[in-house]
């Protein structure tokens, strides 16, 4: 079974439209298991729709690598691979860089101070371990410093490849307090204080390592060898 978040629908939103804001969300915050098997039917009796609008948003999603469209009218979270993680954190590291060097001109106090707000949030969140909320608020932090650019275009990119991580992050985050022992957050902010574009790079560059790389490799590798010990024992 899943569970699709509840997002605001504008009243501008064609019901094809929050189809596929709303399954993209709840794809980028992990609500949908990587491996899951879904069905047009089942998502359309789930959301009281027909499957039309359900069709073209999962068709929307399929472009952005967010979902494997199968035969029989079922989709699929895609499985996460050590060399897709690798290819997918580089990819992260350079959109995410790029995007907050162009920023950073355009970086006031006042939205410091709001990006300040929402890491203190995250720290309250990570003592309580509400873990579905911290996904949120970690995306509304970085969406804010890459947004202050007004002619940036790389946003949508950038959440294509939250979106292909989403799943995958969700089932890291449990682990997030035994490898996220700095917070990156306050590197970052700091960067921005003193107008250092090196700096926050590399502290954008270490959020993401620590973040979901170091615990990704490890959870993969630990899988790997999981896997390897049950093909040994059924060679036995």
């Amino acid at each position: 079974m899943f569970d699709l978040p509840e997002i605001p629908r504008h009243p501008t939103m064609t019901t094809q439209e929050y189809v596929h804001a709303r399954l993209r969300n709840a794809i980028m915050v992990g609500a949908v298991q990587p491996e899951s098997t879904l069905t047009i039917r089942g998502l359309a009796e789930y959301l009281e729709l027909s499957p039309t609008p359900v069709r073209e948003a999962l068709r929307r999603l399929s472009s952005e690598r967010a979902i494997e469209l199968l035969g029989n009218r079922r989709i699929s979270i895609p499985v996460m691979t050590a060399p897709r993680l690798e290819e997918i954190l580089s990819l992260r590291m350079t959109l995410e860089c790029h995007a907050a060097r162009r920023a950073l001109p355009f970086v006031s106090e006042v939205l410091i101070d709001r990006m300040r707000e929402i890491d203190d949030q995250m720290d309250d969140y990570v003592q309580c371990r509400e873990f579905d909320a911290l996904t949120i608020l970690n995306h509304g932090f970085h969406r804010m410093l890459y947004m202050a650019n007004p002619h940036q275009t790389v946003m949508p990119v950038i959440e294509s490849v939250w979106l292909q991580l989403g799943p995958f992050q969700r089932q890291m985050i449990h682990a997030f307090d035994q490898f996220y022992l700095i917070d990156r957050h306050k590197e970052i902010l700091a960067a921005l204080r003193r107008r250092d574009a090196a700096a926050l790079a590399q502290a954008i560059e270490a959020d993401i390592e620590d973040g979901i790389g170091r615990v990704g490799r490890e959870v993969l590798q630990a899988r790997a060898a999981e896997a390897e010990a049950a093909q040994a024992a059924d060679r036995i």
